[in-house]
């Protein structure tokens, strides 16, 4: 039992890999740029901009984001109430490397795609 507690330990203490696993999944990095592209966004407004992702995978994105200071949460005392997302300071110091890495796969791709048929069976 030991050992399982060393291994959790040594991934809270690796940065890279406790880090990126928050938000480089599917929709983390997609739900970031679209948030730097509109500045403050609401929760209906960043669903039909990313129309393909489930309210339920939003929310929990956003919460995840939020949870690691990248995005902020505004709620306004309204009826309704509403609320307002936009990038922490350390997610707009996030944001130019994700676009680094967007621009990167994009020039990239034609040829990741070509040696990844070279290998289907």
């Amino acid at each position: 039992m030991q050992k399982k507690d060393s291994k959790n330990s040594m991934f809270e203490m690796c940065p890279v890999r406790s880090v990126i696993a928050r938000f480089g999944n599917k929709w983390g990095f997609l739900v970031l740029l679209d948030i730097n592209e509109h500045g403050t966004i609401r929760f209906n407004e960043l669903h039909r901009v990313i129309p393909d992702i489930s309210t339920r995978v939003l929310s929990s994105t956003l919460r995840t984001l939020e949870a690691d200071d990248l995005i902020v949460r505004k709620v306004y005392p309204e009826i309704p109430p509403r609320v307002e997302y936009s990038l922490s300071p350390m997610g707009k110091e996030l944001v130019p490397i994700v676009q680094e890495l967007t621009e990167w796969a994009s020039k990239n791709l034609p040829t990741i795609m070509e040696h990844r048929q070279q290998f289907e069976v």
